[in-house]
C-alpha cells in the first residue's frame, strides 16, 4: 500500500469515527443548533439595522430602504449631541446606573454570606426562596405593588405613617422626581437581588471545607473566615460578574432594565429624573417615527457598553489576575 493510499485510509477513518460520535451526541447538536439559530436570526440579524443609524430612514421605504434610504453620515449623532435634553438624559442614565451598581452589587454578595453562615438548614432554604421569588415577578406587576404600597391616596405606607403621626401629609413618593432614584433603586434590589445570590452562594459551596476547619483550630473567628476564606474564594464570580455589570451599566447592570422601570414609575411629574436614554430613544423612535435618530443613539450607548467591558475586564485583570476573557 502506498504512502497516498494510507492517507485515505487514515482520513476515511478518521471521518468514519467523527460521525459515529456524532449519531451518539445529536441530541448535544440539536440542542447547538437550535442556540445558534436564534443567535443569528435576533442577535445578528437585526445588526444590519444599524445602517439607519447613519441614513434618512423612513419605514415607508421598507426593510430594502434601509439600504437604499440617503445616506447622511453622523447627522443624527450630531443632533442628539446638540439636544437641548442631552445633558438631563446622560445625567439621569449615569446616575441611575451607577447608583445600581453601587447598592445592588453588593446586596447578593452580603446576602450569600449571611445564608451560608446559617446552620439551620429548613430556615435557609426558605429564606433563599422568599429572596429569589420576586424575580419571576414582572416590571409591570412591580410597579402595580408600588403603587398599592406608595400612592399618595390609597399607599398601604403612607396610611401607616399618617396613623402613627410620623407625618402631617401623605408623601408623593411616586410622582416626586426627588424619590424616582431611591424608588428604581429600592425595587431593583427587592426584585434581583436574590436571584444573583444563587451564582455566588455556589462559588461558596466550591471553597474546599477544610479551609474552615483549619481556621476554627487556629482559632480564626467567623468574621475572619469571612475575610480570609470565603471572599477570596469568591473573588473570580465577583470578577466575572462586575465585568458583566459594568459593561451593561447603561441598561441597567446587574439588576438590568433601567428601561422598563423609567418608563413604568416615569411620568410627566417626575420626567426630569426618569428620561433616560433608552425611553427617549424608544419614544422618539416610535412616536416620532425617527427610526434612524433612534438608531444613532442605541448605536452610542452599545459603543459605551462594549469599550466598558474591554476596559473592566482590562483593568480586573491587571489589579486581580483574572477576568472575563
Amino acid at each position: 500500500m502506498n504512502v497516498d493510499s494510507q492517507v485515505m485510509e487514515t482520513v476515511k477513518l478518521g471521518q468514519t469515527r467523527k460521525w459515529k460520535r456524532f449519531k451518539k451526541q445529536w441530541m448535544l447538536h440539536l440542542f447547538v443548533g437550535i442556540g445558534m439559530i436564534f443567535l443569528i436570526v435576533f442577535s445578528y440579524t437585526p445588526m444590519f439595522g444599524i445602517i439607519m443609524a447613519f441614513k434618512n430612514y423612513t419605514i415607508s421605504e421598507g426593510i430594502v430602504g434601509i439600504f437604499t434610504s440617503e445616506w447622511v453620515g453622523l447627522k443624527h449623532f450630531d443632533e442628539f449631541i446638540n439636544d437641548y435634553q442631552f445633558g438631563t438624559i446622560v445625567r439621569n442614565t449615569l446616575a441611575l446606573s451607577l447608583l445600581k451598581v453601587l447598592f445592588t452589587f453588593p446586596a447578593p454578595i452580603l446576602l450569600a454570606i449571611l445564608l451560608n453562615e446559617v446552620k439551620n438548614g429548613a430556615f435557609k432554604r426558605f429564606a433563599q426562596t422568599i429572596s429569589y421569588l420576586p424575580h419571576f415577578i414582572s416590571w409591570v406587576v412591580v410597579v402595580g405593588i408600588s403603587f398599592a404600597f406608595l400612592s399618595a391616596d390609597i399607599g398601604l405606607v403612607n396610611k401607616a405613617l399618617l396613623s402613627l403621626g410620623l407625618i402631617d401629609k401623605p408623601l408623593d413618593l411616586l410622582t416626586n422626581p426627588d424619590y424616582f432614584w431611591g424608588l428604581a433603586v429600592g425595587s431593583a434590589v427587592w426584585k434581583e437581588m436574590g436571584w444573583w445570590t444563587i451564582i455566588f452562594l455556589a462559588a461558596i459551596t466550591g471553597i474546599n471545607p477544610s479551609l474552615y476547619e483549619a481556621a476554627k483550630i487556629d482559632g480564626a473567628g467567623r468574621l475572619a473566615r469571612i475575610r480570609h476564606i470565603t471572599l477570596p474564594g469568591m473573588q473570580g464570580t465577583i470578577v466575572v460578574v462586575l465585568i458583566l455589570t459594568i459593561g451593561s451599566i447603561l441598561g441597567g447592570g446587574l439588576v438590568g432594565s433601567n428601561f422598563e422601570q423609567a418608563f413604568l414609575f416615569g411620568n410627566s411629574i417626575n420626567n426630569p429624573t426618569s428620561e433616560i436614554v433608552q425611553t427617549y430613544a424608544f419614544k422618539v423612535g416610535l412616536k416620532d417615527g425617527r427610526f434612524s435618530y433612534a438608531a444613532a443613539i442605541d448605536f452610542i450607548q452599545s459603543v459605551i457598553s462594549v469599550a466598558l467591558i474591554f476596559s473592566s475586564n482590562y483593568i480586573a485583570k491587571r489589579i486581580s489576575g483574572s477576568g472575563l476573557f
